[in-house]
């Protein structure tokens, strides 16, 4: 059964203070011992971060005192970076809540570290100030490195100033960076080590060059090598050894004089401390090999090197290292026409020379090779006499002549007036081919200049002499029309014998002009032995026929004399001018 209460109210009177004292307290005497406890709990807010005492830790769980009524717990996680955490430390704490459920403070140190670590990272970043960071693990493009209890990434390239290729070696390091960039809307941050060592390096640099001076000896380590030369470490500053500066004498390779990681000795040539380059020598450590050649080295004394360069003029010979000499191409054979020396000669090649002249001031040299052999030139006069005959081989044509050869190194040059007694050769070509042989005579020796004039139709009687009553002034003769120009045409006669008709001489009975190939009568106009010259006519042939002037008495003076003299002076009178004409230019052509 279910009794049923009345219900009543509570009296407004009642000293509820009192009755919980179950003392006699006074109400002054509870405020004071309230305000007491109050000061006795620390002011703390939530949001905001505090630093606490750890009181205990194990593998899990790190409680860490803040003053409240119960620690905090926190998990070890968050301590990884710190692996000498121990009880009694102070460590910082952000305040989520200050009473959990559980009635402890709810507290995270990751946190705290982080809103501190983000100040510090973007006062790092403008200050350039240098932090630690622990190397967490390796992943693409780099690794992450915990700062401050962020993560940051370290890319490949900012680990060193040399490529690095496995970053698991660096895994676990604690090592120093600068912060390069920072994102906190995506809460990214870029670290440097690289920039740290370039830093130290740029210093070293600077230092290094603030002292250095034109001449100064240094000690260095051959740091990398290259087609052009070899750069030299000299303890945080790099300088160049040109290729031509690392030894005297020619090479083809900095590898021929130094190693990478060898340590050696150069001396400063150069430097500029605005772009930072310092010119290095090696080879300037010892004497120039030109001081040290034998005094009693002179000219006309054999000397053996090895052909180091062959270029279009020469070959420069390296008779002892650094000491070079040139065999000029002209100095390298009597006999052969040498058009570059590697006809003769290859790079690497050990021949004999005989020294042609020397200036050791100048520190030049000149070479010989064909020295070695008599000059076959010497003996040239006895051995070719002006008068004498030989039969040559056809070298090469020019426009105004034939160069022929006898032998090796002899050559002569027949001129296009001693082709032919008669004949009028307008290019060499039209009277012989290249490598045809031909009877030739020596006409002049220049022992000097070595050169031999010869001629080929000395090699026959001149046939002027006994054609002068064949071909008498008045006497007709057939012949054929070869070439025809302007002024005339060319007529042949039989033994090679030309002749030559003006242009109005070639009009035949019939009006029409002579062509090239027909085979005419022609009459003789004049003959000039001295000038070698025969002017013809095959108009006249049948003109004088008409007048009754036989061929058998015509004479020279039977064309002053006829009937219709003036008509014939002027027709003379324009041989003569076209005789003349003609010596003119068969002169030009002899002075060619």
């Amino acid at each position: 059964m279910i009794t049923k209460y009345d219900e009543t109210k509570p009296n407004a009177d009642f000293d509820w203070d009192k009755y919980n004292r179950e003392s006699d307290i006074s109400a002054e005497q509870l405020e004071e011992e309230k305000k007491k406890y109050a000061e006795t709990i620390p002011n703390i807010n939530e949001d905001e971060i505090i630093t606490g005492k750890v009181i205990a830790m194990d593998k899990r769980e790190v409680k860490v005192d803040v003053g409240l009524r119960a620690p905090a717990v926190i998990p070890t996680s968050e301590f990884r970076y710190n692996k000498d955490l121990k009880v009694g430390d102070e460590v910082e704490v952000y305040v989520r809540k200050t009473e959990a459920k559980d009635g402890r403070p709810l507290l995270s140190h990751e946190d705290a570290m982080r809103d501190r670590a983000w100040k510090r990272i973007e006062e790092a970043l403008e200050t350039k100030e240098t932090i630690t960071g622990y190397i967490d693990k390796s992943i693409k493009g780099g690794m992450l490195v915990n700062i401050f209890g962020v993560n940051a990434f370290l890319p490949g390239s900012q680990i060193d100033v040399r490529p690095i290729r496995d970053f698991e070696e660096f895994v676990g390091k604690t090592m120093e960076f600068r912060v390069i960039k920072v994102n906190p809307d995506y809460h990214n941050v870029v670290v440097s080590h690289k920039a740290l060592i370039e830093e130290e390096l740029e210093a070293q640099r600077a230092e290094i060059i603030s002292h250095l001076e034109k001449g100064q000896v240094l000690e260095g380590t051959v740091k990398n090598i290259t087609s052009y030369g070899a750069f030299i470490d000299l303890g945080g500053v790099d300088g160049l050894v040109h290729i031509t500066d690392l030894s005297w004498g020619r090479i083809n390779s900095p590898e021929e004089v130094v190693e990478i990681g060898q340590k050696i000795n150069v001396v400063v040539l150069d430097y500029d401390e605005d772009r930072k380059r310092i010119a290095l020598g090696l080879k300037q450590l010892t004497p120039h090999p030109w001081d040290a050649l034998e005094e009693g080295l002179q000219v006309g004394d054999k000397v053996t090197g090895k052909v180091v360069v062959l270029t279009d003029y020469g070959a420069f010979v390296e008779v002892k290292p650094g000491v070079e000499g040139l065999v000029h191409v002209s100095e390298m054979s009597w006999t052969k026409h040498v058009h570059h020396p590697s006809d003769l000669l290859k790079v690497g090649e050990e021949i004999e020379c005989v020294i042609l002249s020397i200036d050791r001031e100048e520190r030049k040299m000149s070479l010989g090779i064909r020295q070695l052999t008599p000059d076959p030139w010497e003996s040239i006069e006895e051995r070719y006499p002006i008068g004498s005959k030989h039969t040559a081989e056809v070298r090469n044509f020019t426009h105004f002549g034939i160069f022929v050869t006898f032998e090796d190194g002899i050559d002569g040059l027949i001129h296009i007036s001693d082709l032919s007694w008669t004949k009028k050769i307008k290019h060499p070509s039209d009277f012989t081919t290249i490598g045809s042989k031909i009877d030739v005579v020596v006409l002049d020796v220049d022992k000097e200049s070595r050169r031999l004039s010869l001629g080929h139709k000395q090699c026959t009687p001149d046939p002027w002499a006994s054609i002068e009553g064949v071909y008498a002034i008045g006497s007709v003769h057939k012949g054929k029309v070869g070439e025809i120009s302007a002024r005339g045409a060319v007529i042949n006669f039989p033994d090679e014998i030309e002749g030559f008709a003006p242009l109005k001489q070639l009009t035949k009975e019939d009006g029409a002009q002579a062509e090239t190939g027909e085979e005419l009568d022609f009459k003789v106009l004049e003959f000039n032995r001295s000038a070698k010259r025969i002017i013809v006519s095959h108009t006249r042939t049948y003109e004088d026929a008409a007048k009754g002037i036989s061929a058998e008495t015509t004479t020279a003076a039977d064309f002053s004399n006829t009937p219709s003299a003036p008509a014939e002076k002027s027709t003379l009178g324009d041989l003569d001018a076209l005789a003349e004409l003609r010596e003119k230019m068969e002169d030009a052509e002899g002075q060619e």
